[in-house]
């Protein structure tokens, strides 16, 4: 069995493959200084929880926190007997290489959606990713990324207001009843809700007139669903994504192993 391990700026992800479906998915705050034995406790405290005795044989990480990288090699070594597949190491082979500046490291969790979402739906696609950042990924013809836009998150924007302006409180988002708001929070939530539908609706435009063609939008995230409530800004919703790309990039390279 393989162990997908999606490590974010605010949460990582653990999902466990069984060659056809994940039998579960748990989520844990993302911490640098977590060791591999309090990554096992959890984990194995949850598997008992969802009565799950899973033999993890094989194991695959995408890390936007370089840090957390090295305790979770050390986690995937010391209770799986294995060696972690890690994406954006020279040791890990991508179905098709990204096409961008020299010199330019494109994120993991990119790469990874671009992989999923080609996989799923073929090429000539814009990824939109609702999380930490706002990402707009793009993938070519032959699924390889060739680019994208980043953006501050929808959370970190509204966190930002909050600690910006000393009269402004913390809200969560939400659709708003109306573009208008009659008071503070409902203002907030307005000008993120909508002022998050334009972004998306003009860098998607933007990027479809650049690249001259048609092309299929794909949401992942947290927040896809609430923005896909009011129009039609997405072709479709994946919810595991990510978890879906690990997967298509460690059989890539279980089929092309030396």
């Amino acid at each position: 069995m393989l162990l997908a391990i999606d490590c974010g700026n605010t949460n990582t992800v653990f999902s466990i493959w069984d060659g056809e479906k994940f039998l579960c998915t748990m989520r844990t705050s993302t911490h640098h200084a977590r060791t591999a034995d309090a990554y096992f406790t959890w984990f194995s405290t949850l598997l008992e929880h969802y009565g799950i005795d899973p033999k993890i044989t094989e194991v695959i990480i995408s890390s936007t926190v370089p840090r957390v990288v090295f305790n979770l090699r050390v986690f995937s070594d010391q209770f799986f007997g294995c060696r972690p597949l890690v994406v954006g190491k020279p040791d890990c082979l991508l179905p098709a290489l990204p096409r961008v500046d020299q010199g330019t490291i494109v994120g993991p969790d990119r790469l990874v959606n671009t992989a999923g979402a080609f996989d799923r739906h073929g090429g000539n696609l814009i990824v939109v990713d609702f999380g930490t950042a706002t990402t707009f990924d793009v993938a070519g013809r032959d699924g390889a990324y060739v680019g994208g836009v980043i953006a501050p998150g929808v959370n970190l924007s509204l966190e930002a207001l909050h600690m910006a302006a000393a009269a402004l409180p913390h809200v969560d988002i939400t659709k708003p009843q109306r573009v208008v708001g009659t008071n503070t929070v409902a203002c907030m939530q307005s000008g993120v809700f909508w002022g998050y539908v334009g972004l998306v609706k003009e860098i998607c435009a933007r990027i479809k007139a650049e690249r001259d063609q048609k092309m299929k939008i794909i949401a992942t995230g947290g927040l896809a669903p609430l923005f896909a409530q009011t129009e039609d800004l997405f072709d479709v919703i994946e919810d595991d994504l990510t978890m879906h790309g690990l997967t298509v990039i460690h059989k890539y390279n279980k089929e092309n192993a030396d």
